[in-house]
């Protein structure tokens, strides 16, 4: 599990060391998906584009690092819209087959597929402390002081 501690001298900014993680994970694991592309995009080197917008856009690495995982962390539905050109089809694949098979048998699976897919999705929308209740009409983080 990756580590956040203080830097001397910064008490209030985390530090967060990134590492690869390759798991076992029985097949029927509701989480599998997620852990599939956390060891997939763990292969992947993301300082490579940080450091190329840190320096295009003269904004610090480590600010560029917190922007991506504050605005993916704490998207919740509106993640799954912003990632609709990838997500839409991998979410629709299991019903299109199930679909072009005419099988109500491959429906359940499918409905069993999607239902782990969006799980994960969903996990911040229902943890109050990973995704703390809006006030009524609030659809985006507060402005900035």
């Amino acid at each position: 599990m990756a580590e956040t501690a203080p830097r001397p001298g910064q008490d209030d900014d985390p530090v967060l060391r990134l590492e690869r993680w390759k798991g076992d994970w029985p097949p029927d694991d509701p989480h599998a998906n997620f852990k599939s592309e956390v060891e997939l995009y763990g292969l992947l080197d993301p300082l490579v584009t940080l450091r190329g917008m840190s320096a295009e856009l003269d904004i610090p690495v480590g600010a560029i690092a917190s922007y991506v995982l504050a605005r993916w962390a704490t998207g919740g539905s509106g993640g799954l819209l912003e990632l609709g050109p990838e997500m839409v089809p991998r979410l629709w694949e299991p019903i299109a087959a199930a679909e072009a098979a005419d099988s109500d048998e491959l429906r359940l699976a499918a409905y069993h597929q999607l239902r782990q897919m969006i799980s994960w999705l969903k996990v911040p929308l229902d943890d109050p402390e990973v995704y703390p209740s809006q006030s009524p009409g609030e659809s985006s983080p507060p402005a900035r002081p």
